[in-house]
């Protein structure tokens, strides 16, 4: 149930939100600030977070082909008048 929680809890960040937390977490791994079972754990969050950031860039890059992809029908339009 907690993991279920957990990822919805991803699910609702911003990519800025994500980011951070997951530089926090690389941060505390690398310097050895947890202990290792806690270490495990914000390894398994510091995934979730990457891949909740890779589905918000996804999107973005979607939105942003379909905007260039209206422009460049726009640009002809106008061409061809």
């Amino acid at each position: 149930m907690a993991k279920n929680e957990n990822k919805n809890d991803i699910g609702k960040m911003s990519f800025e939100d994500a980011i951070k937390e997951l530089t926090s977490i690389v941060g505390k791994i690398e310097q050895g600030q947890i202990p290792l079972q806690d270490s495990l754990e914000q390894y398994e969050r510091g995934m979730a977070l990457i891949k909740h950031c890779r589905t918000i860039l996804q999107l973005a890059e979607k939105r942003i082909e379909k905007m260039s992809k209206l422009e460049e029908k726009s640009q002809e339009q106008k061409d061809i008048e």
